[in-house]
């Protein structure tokens, strides 16, 4: 989503900033702590997540560690604009918060205080970025006020799983056509047509769903921003650069899109595509996916993770996902498998209404210690995990994975605090994976007997494998975080946001359109979006950013 807000925001002068945060010290207001002197600080996140009971063994753990307890909230029953301009109406936050997608709306309302004054005086969290990348993350009235939990690769990636976007598809469907692998979108459409030809019930006697949208609020992207995927660039989120002349396309108007959307019209007229597709809510989405019917779509996997692991609690692994590289044409390649990066547009952030600023970047510092990180990811050692004596690699015994698996495992043992700043690739040995399930061994240890042969039949020994690599990130990587901070103010502002308006009310008419009448629906959507947008005015912005940052 892109910010809409018109700046409203004032900037705190370094003497105001230095005045409030005094008057805020201590342990009064929101902040409270118990007889032991553990602090409890509050945090709200602008996504879906699960609560952390007050009983929960890691979760007091690490308060015993840090001598902190952070009481974490997550979005219910609204949608991020409405919670958050709620907030900002009262001018009342908790201590954390992270508001994604109306990031910039909370920095310009003054909702955050300024890191950049302390960060020095806090190793761990100063060492998570260099100096580049901390001077992306400042704002442009030349302060920091949130820190991005993401990005940060120690050592080397060690994902055996795409975290970010692709087509997606059954193991089952690929596994009933001899393990193939669809490359161009038509060959992916086709497989679906063909296994629900042939098997147009799952187990339980439901009929399968072809292909699923995920239109809800700013997870709009997983209709609209595919095109860029299907010409072979990678997520550049708002447009695609031409990375030998960088010069920036709307990625809306490209021959791609047209070959896309007349696609989707075509499935959605024979039925394939979820009659509901376009009035789904997130959890509704979650919960068709958790069922089983569901046999591909578009998506990030961190979205609808949850809804999978729900089908491996069920013993469906055979329901489970591959990512697929989907392209327009035979020859192109796929750029969907990237290097995790820096999203310099969001982050967590330390409110104006904490009442505790030092306590709570200590508590911040804290937890990017070796051996908190270790706890919040993999968990106590003789209890969660063994250590190796003769390499020192982290391992768990069988009896360790079962219990794990269980459903209220998670609920009762695991406090990872993934919403707040963290290292990916390797813990600081620089053996270990951050994440168990990045641990070869793990992973390994994870599959089931069919999705052992299932890579093996391929040839492959990870999921990222059915996608290609890129080796490195532009300079401009990830270009939507650019424009968070844009408004109506500017000519590029209210082309972005009159971008936005005419795809949400045309792109379902265009693909919902009869099949004899896609042709005219997709002019009539041209010519209003030429109309109303000026797309020019918004590719020379950014085309003159990606120029800034090559040049540095």
């Amino acid at each position: 989503m892109k910010n809409i807000v018109k700046k409203t925001a004032f900037v705190l002068s370094a003497a105001i900033t230095m005045s409030l945060i005094a008057g805020c010290s201590g342990n009064g207001g929101g902040v409270k702590t118990d007889a032991s002197g553990t602090k409890t600080f509050t945090a709200f996140i602008a996504n879906t997540g699960t609560e952390i009971p007050a009983s929960n063994r890691m979760y007091n753990k690490i308060a015993e560690k840090t001598g902190v307890k952070v009481e974490v909230t997550y979005l219910t029953g609204q949608s991020v604009g409405e919670r958050i301009g709620v907030m900002i109406a009262g001018g009342q936050y908790p201590d954390f918060l992270d508001g994604t997608d109306a990031q910039g709306s909370l920095v310009e309302a003054g909702a955050f205080i300024p890191l950049d004054m302390y960060i020095d005086d806090y190793p761990n969290i100063k060492k998570l970025y260099n100096d580049a990348e901390w001077d992306r993350i400042r704002n442009a009235d030349g302060h920091i006020y949130y820190i991005p939990q993401y990005g940060d690769t120690q050592g080397k990636s060690m994902q055996t799983q795409q975290d970010g976007e692709a087509f997606w598809i059954q193991k089952q469907v690929l596994a009933w056509d001899g393990y193939s692998q669809p490359h161009t979108l038509n060959e992916y459409f086709d497989l679906i047509e063909r296994f629900i030809a042939e098997n147009p019930t799952g187990p339980d006697g439901q009929r399968y769903i072809g292909f699923s949208i995920l239109c809800d609020d700013w997870r709009y992207f997983c209709l609209e921003n595919v095109p860029q995927f299907l010409a072979g660039y990678p997520n550049d989120g708002c447009a695609i650069v031409d990375p030998e002349t960088r010069q920036v396309l709307d990625y809306n108007t490209i021959p791609e899109a047209k070959i896309y959307y007349d696609k989707l019209n075509e499935e959605y007229n024979k039925g394939l595509i979820d009659p509901e597709t376009f009035t789904l809510s997130y959890d509704q989405y979650l919960a068709k996916i958790a069922s089983g019917r569901v046999l591909g779509m578009v998506d990030q996997h961190w979205q609808f993770q949850s809804a999978e692991e729900s089908l491996v609690q069920q013993g469906h692994r055979e329901m489970t996902y591959v990512p697929l590289g989907i392209v327009a044409e035979a020859g192109t390649t796929d750029k969907y498998f990237t290097p995790r990066t820096l999203n310099p547009a969001t982050g967590l952030g330390i409110t104006t209404s904490c009442k505790d600023v030092p306590g709570a970047l200590k508590f911040l510092n804290d937890i990017l210690e070796p051996e908190i990180e270790t706890l919040r990811f993999w968990g106590e050692e003789g209890v969660d995990y063994l250590v190796d004596e003769s390499t020192g690699l982290n391992y768990r015994t069988q009896d360790m994975r079962d219990a794990q698996t269980a459903a209220d495992w998670a609920t009762n043992n695991k406090c990872e605090y993934v919403w707040f700043p963290h290292y990916e690739g390797m813990l600081s040995d620089l053996k270990n994976a951050v994440l168990p399930s990045e641990q070869p061994s793990e992973f390994i240890a994870s599959l089931s007997e069919f999705e052992k042969d299932f890579l093996a039949k391929y040839g492959y020994g990870m999921w990222t494998d059915f996608l290609t690599p890129v080796e490195k990130n532009t300079a401009w990587f990830p270009l939507y975080s650019q424009i968070q901070d844009w408004t109506a103010d500017t000519t590029w502002g209210l082309a972005s946001i009159k971008m936005d308006e005419v795809k949400h009310e045309w792109l379902p008419k265009v693909v919902m359109a009869s099949r004899n009448k896609f042709d005219k629906t997709w002019d009539d959507y041209m010519e209003t979006y030429g109309a109303k947008v000026d797309s020019k005015a918004y590719t020379d912005r950014l085309t003159e950013i990606v120029d800034e940052l090559v040049s540095g």
